[in-house]
């Protein structure tokens, strides 16, 4: 089981990200962008996540890893739960070595979309899941820009390969092969190929993929880059290849006949009609058709075989039926470069959309709720881009770019530049007027919503074809290795009917598919801001902060939310929340939800000119307002108690669950709650623990079940313990919850998160009303005694405390024993550093100082899993035919060092231009006069008054809060103090931001 770290103040906090900026005292890209750098090293707890975007090298795929390892750490279960978790994890440098690589803005590029879909069970646990990829980018395969690299997974190999399978896959440098050589680039700052490709092959493992099949796919990796060694020269008019030599390593890592291998990069099948009669035709390739067969080839296996690790973690983690799900989307960011072609403009369509639906779902949700509840309201302008998205969607009236492409590709016959030309006529002819469309000589240009984007033709038509010809296809069906066989599954015998799909279509249907899917649940956004193109931590780059700011939307979601409401809560929730504030309210309100909100509103005092009353839900205007909301309830209670909660075992079973602590409140997904029960003793129920300078009381709930009152819930005083009065305190030497208060007739054993500040505070109440110190017994076999009518009916209860393997207590009843397994905390000489003290977190949310953050676990790799963590093997279905189980051939003997194919060009003077922010173009002319328009300002919003410093204090250490009420500091910054309290913590502001942060990591200045 697994308890919920919660806190009494965690309902109606404000949110990281835009909620915050309402408090911004003006609405600009120069004060977003202050806010953001003010923050850039705050810590944030992401909880549910749909939707990362940005533009390239902006942290996706880091924040994605993030969340899946949050979820898989949080969340209970059992050994098949575990091996589900080690796949999401593991998933990850699989797919990165597959599908990621260095380009100039990001050395670890994701060159895929990726949106995996965590399943969970009724209980909370994640049992499954799905990936669903898009659109790999093929052509790097093939071609890099300068100062770029091919995928990881090429120089993992390279790097990483043992001695025997360098000789068996005849691996030589990366400066050997075409494929690598053409950008010049081979090492990238802070990547160790070598250890990387050690995580890729036990990644392979935990996945389930058999050691004889992860043989298999190096060795087409490595046939891959031998295919590109193979060159061609002109013969008359015709391709021949230049060094036959070069033909047997491919062909003997693909399991095919060199000679047909040859006849197929030279030659192609063609069917001829004339008269009602087909027939097939082989016509001879010249060098050109040639080179662009072999790259086909190579693309084709190397996306195929993606295909298939795809397919492999799809298969680890089924499950008969869905259930409940989390989806993380990782998409690429758009991304502009010195020459943007086919896939730049695929990958920046896909994040058209998704700007599209952001906007959809966000600023014009927000102003359709006002609507909806009946609020008034004045509309507020923005700029949608969906008029970009039907520039290159459209199907007719105009037809858009990709309806035109495909066209042209329907008519094409032959390769070369002929058909990228005619792309460009026809564009011109068909979209030519449109105002966020220009041409040029060599291409076209878009208006997209982050900036203008060049693109250049050459190569589109190729490209959107995408086309593997039979021939090929063929070729591979003939291959000894059953693997290879099953990646290409075809059956070549049937009619050839309609147009063949292109990746223009696909990547269509794609983002629309993926649009759909978003729609229908709840997304949840991260927008991903790049502060620098230098790569570098702590880098700021004023003017790209602020692009990114004004295209990703953030000003129109402030204005909106500084111009509405920034606060809204259904009628219920805000009674709950602030019952406690009038006599009528507390502890619940008889009558209309509605009248009940309204009599809260005039009690504080409210202007009515700051809130409405929609039709199931109040809207507050300002956050001053709701500040006010807080601070008297928060006066209210810590006046009345110092507030710590316990879990009391007294009941004849056990039940697993998380539990809400302080005031009862709802999780955000109930039906992702994980419970889970055993029949068997004890049972924790819920108490309320308040420690008074006098007296220990224990409050719990029941049901009235007499009078006018009758089934309402009422708080009772379960028991009410004198300080003086205590024998001492149990403990075990372990990082559990359990504590042992010890009485004079029946103790209590106790369980709560925060039993080290409770056990504290208890000690010094103890020794200020006793003049001595408390007895604290530490010992892993611990007795307690309970009354007649308990656990079991009376006498002496034994709990006994074992090393376990993780964090969370793992409870096993036999008779009268409690066994708890947990494993080992920290030592006990811990303590807090000047720097990095909170980098990790216990498994409790401890507020104070106390405890020291724990460091990362031995034996662990970079996602966090066991590197002895191993999976079931994979299902692979891969029948054999005859001759498939031969002995392996030996590798042709061909010295491979004798030819080493040249790079394609020498490389130039990096030119670095298209690094800068780019120009807006159209959409940032149209989002300015949008945004132009201003709203009427909020009436009767209070002025601010000035400022005047009270006490003040310097942080000695580092603290990162680890509680929603709670402040972040470095060393050396100055807080100013809003209250001390005797138990250690303090309330201050910092950067606009009030909260708890405990008093002995500071000095008062």
């Amino acid at each position: 089981g697994s308890k919920e770290r919660f806190h009494w103040q965690s309902h109606n906090v404000k949110q990281s990200g835009v909620d915050d900026m309402v408090l911004l005292p003006q609405i600009t890209e120069d004060a977003i962008a202050g806010n953001l750098r003010k923050i850039t090293g705050a810590h944030h707890h992401i909880l549910l996540i749909c939707v990362f975007y940005g533009e390239s090298g902006a942290g996706k795929t880091v924040a994605a890893k993030y969340i899946m390892g949050y979820i898989s750490k949080v969340s209970g279960g059992g050994e098949k739960v575990q091996h589900v978790k080690d796949i999401i994890l593991q998933s990850n440098p699989l797919l990165e070595a597959f599908g990621n690589a260095k380009t100039v803005r990001n050395n670890n590029s994701s060159r895929f979309g990726k949106y995996f879909e965590i399943q969970f069970s009724r209980g909370g646990e994640p049992d499954g899941g799905k990936i669903s990829n898009f659109l790999l980018e093929k052509s790097r395969v093939v071609m890099q820009n300068e100062n770029e690299r091919n995928f990881h997974i090429y120089y993992q190999l390279l790097e990483g390969a043992s001695q025997e399978q360098r000789q068996n896959l005849g691996l030589m440098t990366p400066d050997y092969y075409y494929y690598l050589n053409q950008s010049d680039t081979y090492q990238v700052d802070g990547t160790d190929d070598r250890s990387d490709f050690g995580e890729t092959l036990s990644a392979m493992q935990v996945i389930g993929i058999p050691p004889s099949v992860q043989q298999l796919v190096l060795q087409l990796v490595a046939g891959i880059l031998h295919l590109g060694n193979i060159s061609f020269c002109e013969d008359g008019n015709y391709a021949r290849v230049e060094s036959v030599d070069l033909l047997a390593f491919p062909a003997y890592l693909l399991g095919i006949d060199s000679g047909r291998l040859q006849e197929k990069l030279t030659s192609r099948k063609m069917d001829s009609r004339w008269g009602g009669r087909s027939e097939s035709i082989d016509v001879t390739l010249n060098v050109e058709q040639a080179a662009y067969t072999r790259d086909a080839l190579a693309k084709g296996l190397y996306a195929r075989l993606f295909d298939f690790l795809v397919e492999a973690i799809n298969r680890a983690m089924q499950k008969p039926q869905e259930e409940y799900s989390i989806g993380v989307l990782d998409i690429y960011g758009f991304e502009i470069f010195q020459k943007n072609g086919f896939e730049q403009f695929c990958i920046n369509f896909v994040n058209e959309k998704l700007q599209q639906i952001f906007i959809e779902l966000t600023l014009k949700a927000e102003q359709e709720e006002y609507v909806q509840e009946g609020i008034r309201w004045t509309p507020i302008q923005y700029f949608n881009n969906k008029v970009v998205c039907d520039l290159i969607e459209n199907k007719l009236s105009p037809p858009g770019i990709m309806s035109v492409l495909d066209d042209v590709c329907a008519t094409m016959h032959a390769t070369g530049g002929g058909a990228d030309q005619t792309l460009l006529q026809k564009l011109q002819a068909a979209v030519g007027t449109h105002e966020h469309f220009n041409s040029w000589s060599s291409g076209f240009v878009i208006h997209h919503y982050a900036g203008k984007v060049s693109y250049d033709v050459s190569g589109f038509c190729e490209r959107n074809r995408d086309v593997l010809f039979s021939d090929l296809i063929e070729l591979m069906q003939t291959s000894e290795q059953a693997f290879l066989r099953m990646l290409f599954p075809e059956k070549l015998d049937g009619d050839k009917k309609g147009r063949p799909s292109t990746a223009g279509s696909k990547i269509k249907k794609q983002a629309n598919d993926l649009v759909a899917t978003l729609k229908r649940c709840t997304p949840h956004y991260i927008r991903c801001i790049k502060p620098n193109e230098t790569k570098r931590p702590r880098d700021w780059e004023e003017n790209r902060v602020k692009h990114q700011v004004e295209y990703l939307g953030l000003k129109e979601n402030i204005r909106v939310r500084r111009a509405g409401f920034a606060y809204r809560r259904q009628f219920a929730k805000f009674l709950q929340r602030y019952a406690i504030l009038t006599p009528e309210t507390w502890p619940r309100w008889r009558g209309d939800e509605r009248q009940g909100v309204q009599h809260l509103l005039r009690a504080v005092n409210m202007e009515p000119d700051q809130y409405q009353m929609g039709s199931t839900k109040v809207f507050v205007k300002n956050p001053e307002s709701v500040s006010a909301f807080e601070g008297q309830t928060e006066k209210w209670i810590t006046q009345a108690w110092e507030v710590e909660v316990a879990v009391s075992y007294d009941a004849p079973s056990l039940c697993l669950g998380w539990t809400l602590c302080g005031q009862t409140g709802q999780a955000a997904c109930p039906e992702l709650q994980p419970l889970a029960s055993n029949n068997a003793s004890p049972q924790p129920i819920k108490r309320d623990l308040i420690l008074t300078p006098k007296c220990v009381y224990v409050i719990g709930r029941e049901k009235v079940k007499k009078g006018p009152e009758k089934g309402q819930v009422r708080e009772v005083l379960k028991k009410k313990l004198d300080i003086q009065a205590l024998r001492g305190v149990s403990l075990s030497t372990r990082q559990d919850d359990f504590f042992i208060l010890q009485e004079d007739t029946a103790d209590s054993f106790l369980e709560s998160v925060f039993k080290t500040e409770f056990v504290s505070l208890l000690c010094k109440r103890f020794e200020e009303a006793t003049r001595r110190p408390l007895p604290l017994t530490f010992s892993d076999t611990l007795q307690f005694r309970v009354k007649k009518e308990g656990w079991g009916g009376g006498g002496t209860r034994s709990v006994t405390f074992s090393r376990g393997s993780g964090d969370l207590s793992v409870l096993k009843v036999g008779g009268r024993t409690l066994t708890v397994s947990v494993g080992d905390g920290l030592p006990k000489s811990s303590k807090p550093t000047r720097k990095g003290m909170a980098k990790g977190r216990s498994r409790r949310s401890t507020p104070g100082p106390t405890r020291a953050a724990p460091g990362p676990p031995r034996g662990m790799d970079r996602n966090g899993v066991p590197l002895s963590a191993r999976g079931g093997p994979l299902p692979l279905e891969i029948m054999s035919g005859g001759g498939s189980h031969r002995p392996p051939r030996g590798p042709p003997s061909t010295s491979l060092g004798a030819s080493r194919r040249p790079r394609a060009r020498p490389p130039s003077e990096h030119n670095t231009e298209f690094l800068n922010v780019p120009d807006q173009g159209m959409a940032g002319m149209q989002r300015k006069r949008s945004v132009g328009q201003r709203p009427v300002p909020g009436v009767g919003r209070p002025k601010p008054q000035p400022r005047i410093h009270g006490p003040r204090c310097r942080a000695l250490y580092q603290y990162v809060g680890q509680d929603v009420d709670e402040l972040s500091f470095n060393v050396n910054e100055v807080i100013e103090i809003l209250m001390e309290d005797s138990s250690g913590w303090w309330k201050g502001r910092l950067h606009g931001q009030e909260g708890l942060f405990p008093g002995n990591y500071v000095e008062k200045i």
